[in-house]
C-alpha cells in the first residue's frame, strides 16, 4: 500500500496537516516530514510529489527553514505554498521583497493563462497569509496568476513541474483549493487514487497478521473512538488472539461502561473483561484538588489495575495503542517536541514494566480518519460521531475535590446537557460538549427556599483537531432549556453558566 504518495514538508506553518488531510481526501496518500528530512530519506520515501508548506519565517533569516539543496532537481514535481513559493524562488536566484505589502485575509485571484495548476478553474477567493512577497522571478519559470497586491502570486516552470502559490488552498477560504491540490496531485504527480478506509483496513489486517505472528495482543478500552475501533481492527485480524480489558475508573459519564460492554457483545460478539476500579481510584484521589496530581495519580492507577489483569495472558507479547498521525507528527515537528501542557492518561510506561512491545495501527491516521474506519467496520455511527473524552474522565471536570457525590452531580448534569444538544440537532456540529463542576457556591432562591450550591459550567467547542477551537455558538432557546432542566433535576447545583473562551488562550478541558 502507498506506492503513491505525496510528501509534505513542514516548514512550521499552522497548516500543514490540513495539507495532508486534503490530500488524503482526494484518496491519495500524504505524509508529513520535517523541512530537514535527508536526501537519502526522501528518496527511500520515493514520493510521486512533494509539498513545501509555509511557515512563519522569512527566506532571509538567519533562522530560516532549509531544505537540502537539489530538491529541485530530482525530477520529482514540487508545490510551494506560500513560504514554500518563496523558498523556490529564493532558492533559484528569484528575488523576495521584505519590504512588500503585507496580505492577510481573503483576496481575488485573477488567473492570467492556461495551465495545470489552476486548470479548470476561473477567477476565485483564496486566503493570504504572508509578509514577504516575490519581486523577480527565477528564471525559466513564468506568472500564472495575480491579485490586486500580489503582482506575482502563483508560478510555474512547467518543464521541471515546479509550481507556487502564495495563497493557501488547503483552508476553506480559499474557495476551490481543493481542486488546485488535485491539479497538481492527480495531473502533475500522475497519482492514483489508492487511499481509502477500505484500503487501509485490508493493508491493516495483513500488516497486523504478520506483526503479531503466533503472539497475543492486550487492548485497553478507555470508552473512547480510537480504541473502541482499534480493538474492532484487531479482532477482525487475529479473532481470539486479542485481549480486550475495559476499566471502570468510576470517573466514566453515567452508564459508560455498561454502554461499551454493550456495544462489543451486540455487535462483535467479542468478549471484554470488565475491572471495576472505582474503590482503587476514588480512594487514591482523596483529598486531592490539583489537577496535574490528580492525572498521575489516575495515570499510575490505571497502569497497577490493568498490570494487574493483564498477567493472566501468558502468551501476549504486544499491547495495542491508539497513536494517532497527529502525535507522530508533533514528535519530529519543525518546532521540535511540544511544551508538556498538561499529562495525559494513557498506557505509558506498561510496555517496558511488562515487557510487550507496541502494535500501532493507526499510527497514519488522523482523528476523521479513524472514525471513516470505524463506520466501515460496522461500528454504529452514533458511537464513532462520539465528542472525545478524557483519559482521566470526570475527575478534570470536576475542580477542586473528587468524590462520589461530586462524581453523580456531574454525570447527571452532563447527560442532561448532552440529551439537550441531541435534541436540537447539534451535536455533529460540536467538536466536544460536557459539563463541568465548580468548588464554588452561590446564593439562589428554590421556591421560597434560600440555596446555597455549587455552579455548574456548560462547555461546547467547534475544532478539526483538538489543537485549536472556538466555542461553540449555543442558540439562547437551547441554553434556557438547558440550564432549567439541570437546576430543576441535579440537586446539589443552583447556578449555570456558559464558557465562551476559545483554545488559546485556554484549553479545551478545564484542567
Amino acid at each position: 500500500m502507498n506506492n503513491e504518495k505525496i510528501l509534505i514538508l513542514d516548514f512550521g506553518s499552522q497548516y500543514t496537516q490540513i495539507i495532508a488531510r486534503k490530500v488524503r481526501e482526494i484518496g491519495v496518500y500524504a505524509e508529513i516530514h520535517p523541512f530537514s528530512i535527508k536526501k537519502e530519506k526522501l528518496l527511500e520515501i520515493n514520493p510521486k510529489g512533494i509539498i513545501l508548506s509555509g511557515g512563519p519565517n522569512s527566506v532571509y533569516g538567519e533562522q530560516a527553514p532549509h531544505p537540502f539543496d537539489d530538491i529541485f532537481n530530482l525530477g520529482i514535481p514540487v508545490l510551494g505554498i506560500c513560504y514554500g513559493l518563496q523558498l523556490i524562488a529564493y532558492l533559484q536566484n528569484g528575488i523576495v521583497d521584505k519590504s512588500a505589502h503585507r496580505e492577510y485575509g481573503r483576496a481575488d485571484l485573477i488567473i492570467d493563462k492556461e495551465n495545470e495548476l489552476l486548470s479548470g478553474l476561473n477567477s476565485m477567493q483564496v486566503w493570504m497569509s504572508h509578509g514577504d512577497s516575490l519581486k523577480s522571478l527565477p528564471a525559466g519559470f513564468e506568472v500564472i496568476a495575480h491579485t490586486n497586491n500580489s503582482p506575482i502570486c502563483a508560478i510555474q516552470n512547467s518543464l521541471k513541474k515546479i509550481y507556487g502559490v502564495q495563497f493557501h488552498p488547503e483552508v476553506h477560504h480559499s474557495i476551490d483549493g481543493k481542486t488546485i491540490l488535485s491539479n497538481f496531485v492527480r495531473n502533475i504527480c500522475g497519482c492514483t487514487e489508492t487511499w481509502s478506509a477500505s484500503s487501509f483496513i485490508d493493508e491493516s489486517i495483513r500488516k497486523i497478521r504478520e506483526q503479531v505472528g503466533d503472539g497475543e495482543v492486550i487492548c485497553a478500552l478507555s470508552g473512547g473512538v480510537d480504541s473502541t475501533v482499534l480493538a474492532v481492527l484487531l479482532h477482525k485480524a487475529i479473532g481470539d488472539k486479542l485481549h480486550c480489558m475495559h476499566i471502570d475508573t468510576g470517573l466514566m459519564r453515567m452508564n459508560e461502561s455498561e454502554k461499551l460492554m454493550d456495544l462489543f457483545k451486540q455487535n462483535f460478539n467479542m468478549s471484554i473483561e470488565l475491572i471495576n476500579g472505582s474503590d482503587k481510584f476514588l480512594g487514591r484521589l482523596s483529598g486531592v484538588t490539583d489537577p496535574e496530581q490528580k492525572r498521575k495519580i489516575i495515570g499510575k492507577s490505571f497502569i497497577d489495575l490493568f498490570d494487574v489483569g493483564a498477567k493472566r495472558f501468558n502468551n501476549a507479547k504486544w499491547l495495542a495503542q491508539g497513536t494517532l498521525y497527529p502525535d507522530v507528527i508533533e514528535s519530529v515537528s519543525v518546532k521540535g517536541p511540544s511544551v508538556v501542557i498538561k499529562s495525559h492518561h494513557n498506557v505509558g510506561g506498561l510496555p517496558e514494566k511488562m515487557g510487550l512491545k507496541l502494535i500501532e495501527p493507526f499510527r497514519e491516521l488522523f482523528k476523521d480518519e479513524v472514525r471513516a474506519v470505524g463506520r466501515e467496520l460496522g461500528v454504529p455511527d452514533w458511537f464513532v460521531k462520539r465528542h472525545p473524552f478524557p483519559g482521566p474522565g470526570l475527575a478534570i471536570r470536576i475542580l477542586g475535590e473528587i468524590t462520589p457525590e461530586r462524581i453523580d452531580v456531574v454525570q447527571k448534569a452532563d447527560a442532561i446537557y448532552i440529551e439537550e444538544i441531541r435534541n436540537a440537532g447539534l451535536y455533529d456540529d460540536i467538536w466536544q460538549a460536557f459539563a463541568v463542576l465548580l468548588p464554588i457556591q452561590s446564593v439562589g432562591v428554590m421556591g421560597d427556599e434560600r440555596t446555597y450550591e455549587n455552579t455548574c459550567v456548560l462547555r461546547a467547542v467547534t475544532s478539526v483537531d483538538g489543537m485549536t477551537a472556538d466555542w461553540f455558538p449555543m442558540p439562547y432557546d437551547v441554553l434556557s432549556r438547558m440550564s432549567n432542566r439541570i437546576i430543576n433535576e441535579v440537586r446539589g447545583i443552583n447556578r449555570v453558566v456558559y464558557d465562551i473562551t476559545s483554545k488559546p488562550p485556554g484549553t479545551i478541558e478545564w484542567e
